[in-house]
């Protein structure tokens, strides 16, 4: 009964969201386009769906993945867990929080994986390259970036150190391998930075970080806990160029290999 009660809550907060997208739509449609709106049952029936959907994922994500992210976080870095059951922590030592890296790295991957927006982009990027840009090497190479981009975000948690040295590095990077990288993939690996942080992602990747800033001795979950989002959307960048950069210039070598054993 509590659960439908919730559940009532979240449906009418939806609603309320989606009302002004709904009006806006409708409003161009009517009023500046002035053409009649095609398919209106179906477009009805479909928002219906889209509304439910919506209401329901938000009551997941309250009832499971945000406490999930926090509880795994909780357990694996709490201190009798990581030094012992009677040592005393003043200070986090980053050395000892290896499980914390791991399973940080694994979560990133995993999700990114089932992202439905990195999908989608990878489906379209197929499409319009003509199978010359693989889906999943595009999802892979998106998921260990993120993997990457996570574990390392875990550190900046657990060592303290700033998030705007980590984040000005990071776009430095960035904007050396965009003068380098192949033309063609830049605005994908710009996009894929971005599809990562969705539905998927976003939620256990932030429970993540405010847990393990609520349990890390020294660490404030409000200076310390937001960021991980941050360096899940900039490392896929770095990671879908460098593979891109490589790529090319394995290309460029067994193109010269081949032109040399011609010439010969």
């Amino acid at each position: 009964m509590e659960f439908i009660l919730d559940f009532g809550k979240i449906l009418l907060a939806t609603c309320r969201d989606v009302l002004p997208i709904i009006a806006l739509i409708t409003g161009f449609q009517l009023f500046v386009l002035r053409q009649p709106i095609p398919h209106l049952g179906r477009l009805v029936v479909g928002g219906i769906y889209v509304v439910i959907g919506l209401a329901l994922f938000l009551a997941g994500l309250e009832k499971a993945l945000f406490p999930l992210g926090k509880i795994m976080a909780t357990q694996l870095s709490d201190p009798a867990f990581i030094y012992g059951a009677d040592a005393i922590v003043l200070q986090a030592d980053w050395k000892a929080y290896g499980w914390v890296y791991l399973f940080a790295a694994m979560i990133g991957f995993a999700t990114t994986i089932a992202e439905p927006s990195l999908i989608a982009v990878a489906y379209k990027a197929n499409e319009v390259s003509a199978g010359t840009i693989s889906q999943w090497g595009l999802r892979l190479t998106v998921a260990f970036g993120v993997a990457f981009g996570i574990s390392l975000g875990t550190f900046r948690i657990i060592t303290g150190t700033p998030l705007y040295l980590y984040i000005l590095i990071g776009y430095m990077i960035v904007i050396v391998q965009t003068l380098f990288a192949p033309k063609s993939i830049i605005p994908l690996a710009y996009d894929s930075g971005g599809v990562t942080t969705s539905t998927v992602t976003v939620p256990l990747v932030a429970a993540l970080g405010l847990g393990l800033s609520a349990t890390v001795p020294g660490r404030n979950p409000a200076l310390d806990g937001f960021g991980l989002i941050a360096f899940a959307s900039l490392c896929p960048i770095i990671t879908v160029m460098g593979y891109a950069q490589f790529m090319h210039w394995l290309s460029q070598r067994k193109k010269k290999s081949t032109e040399k054993k011609d010439a010969l």
